[in-house]
């Protein structure tokens, strides 16, 4: 088997696993409830309740919420798109960074708003999963050092969280810090970052034959449906045309996050 068939094998594999998840009701309805119960002290979400008498493993019977989902609310104005973009950033920023534990299908159908209620009702927990401390430390590491183009702090947390071996040259090195530069754009500078005038998708697709070309190893497993998610959420801020603070978002949560050692003062500079 060459490099990249083993690539693809992993990748078909991780996919074989989390489907499986995604069909067992049973977990879904205890992910729901979890949600339900995170999100319990934040305003702006409604998770419905699950009826557990009309649910068993092949059906989950639950609540019915109203909404339309992220893609209609394009036709709204400027300022619902902003409060939308906002508060679906900020759910995600949460979910990985408070709870650890996130809803991982970006289906824009899966985040229904009700413009009467201002308000976000969740469903379709299946893929939902949980991220270990040490995994979540790093990553919040990685995203605060693309979001301040800090290279070696990239080099550094990609070696730690696995995406590099550090064998790689320096062509590899070069594409996969552009690529981090890029996803970081929406967190670089202060104030509203706008969605639609800085469209960073077709920039990182141009570097992918090269990472590709070039890459020793598998990215960690917890980073496909963690970047599904991630890339989810900034397709539907593009969609809508958000305007979104995200270096202010991102800074909230990462100076009041308790890491599990002594590191975190490496990449504090929220300039």
């Amino acid at each position: 088997m060459t490099q990249h068939n083993f690539f693809h094998f992993h990748i078909i594999q991780v996919a074989k696993q989390e489907l499986a998840r995604e069909c067992d009701y049973f977990l879904e309805a205890s992910n729901q409830k979890r949600y339900k119960e995170l999100l319990s002290d934040s305003e702006g979400y409604y998770v419905p309740n699950v009826t557990d008498e009309l649910s068993s493993k092949k059906v989950l019977t639950s609540e019915f919420v109203p909404g339309v989902p992220i893609d209609k609310v394009a036709v709204l104005s400027q300022e619902t798109r902003n409060y939308v973009g906002c508060k679906l950033l900020e759910l995600t920023i949460k979910e990985l960074f408070v709870f650890r534990f996130m809803q991982t299908d970006p289906n824009w159908s899966n985040f229904l708003y009700d413009d009467s209620e201002k308000q976000f009702n969740l469903i379709d927990f299946g893929a939902a999963r949980e991220f270990p401390k040490k995994f979540v430390d790093d990553y919040l590491r990685m995203v605060v050092a693309c979001a301040n183009r800090d290279r070696a702090g990239v080099l550094e947390m990609s070696r730690r969280l696995g995406f590099l071996t550090g064998e790689e040259p320096e062509v590899m090195l070069d594409a996969h810090v552009e690529a981090a530069f890029i996803v970081g754009v929406p967190f670089a500078t202060p104030g509203g970052h706008d969605f639609r005038a800085n469209n960073i998708t077709h920039s990182v697709s141009n570097l992918g034959a090269t990472m590709l070309k070039y890459r020793l190893t598998p990215p960690p497993d917890e980073v496909y449906s963690l970047h599904r998610k991630l890339s989810g959420a900034f397709l539907a801020c593009i969609k809508i045309g958000a305007v979104v603070p995200c270096r202010e978002m991102l800074f909230k949560v990462y100076e009041q996050y308790d890491f599990s050692d002594d590191h975190s003062e490496v990449l504090s500079n929220t300039g």
